[in-house]
């Protein structure tokens, strides 16, 4: 799922989170330059590894996308800040999807690409260079605490991106299509 750098950077609440992680004191250990390389291609993985060890990215075929194209665009909320136990050193923001009829609709998408159904979609934005000691974790609780329910930014996903990638950053991702959500998008 795209996020448009640009509105996410705009967000007067995105901006108050980037300040209090620039004045935190584990701040010198984030990688900054890496938030601005990734924010072409910054994402929520909703299906991952679509086509694991192959030289082409996956086909999606013509049932998939006429069952994509017929959820429409999907109104999704970022959240912040969520810190993992898998991607040690990595922040996230979360994502909400919207609910239809009592149902969570990136569970809809990973349906019509036959995946496993989850229930964690997440923005992966800051990186970490090195460990933090305990003052700076008791740093980075707190702002996960305080910033946990705080809505950064609203909007509206009207395509789904296929991105190719060597690293789980993304850095040398490439986004191999668009596929739409809807019938307007693209002309489609």
């Amino acid at each position: 799922m795209p996020v448009s750098s640009s509105a996410l950077f705009r967000s007067a609440a995105f901006q108050e989170l980037n300040q209090a992680l620039s004045a935190s004191p584990f701040s010198r250990k984030i990688a900054w330059c890496v938030l601005d390389q990734r924010k072409d291609r910054l994402h929520a993985t909703v299906c991952g590894s679509l086509a694991v060890g192959q030289k082409t990215p996956p086909v999606i075929g013509e049932y998939e996308r006429r069952e994509l194209k017929s959820l429409g665009p999907i109104e999704v909320e970022l959240r912040g800040l969520f810190s993992g136990n898998v991607n040690i050193g990595r922040l996230y923001l979360r994502v909400y999807p919207e609910r239809r009829s009592g149902a969570n609709v990136f569970k809809k998408v990973q349906r019509a690409l036959g995946r496993r159904e989850t229930d964690l979609y997440l923005v992966g934005i800051y990186n970490l260079m090195d460990d933090l000691d305990a003052t700076e974790a008791a740093a980075l609780s707190d702002l996960v605490d305080r910033w946990w329910d705080r809505t950064l930014l609203r909007f509206e996903v009207d395509a789904l991106w296929l991105l190719g990638a060597m690293d789980d950053l993304v850095l040398d991702g490439e986004i191999a299509e668009s596929v739409p959500l809807s019938r307007r998008f693209g002309g489609g």
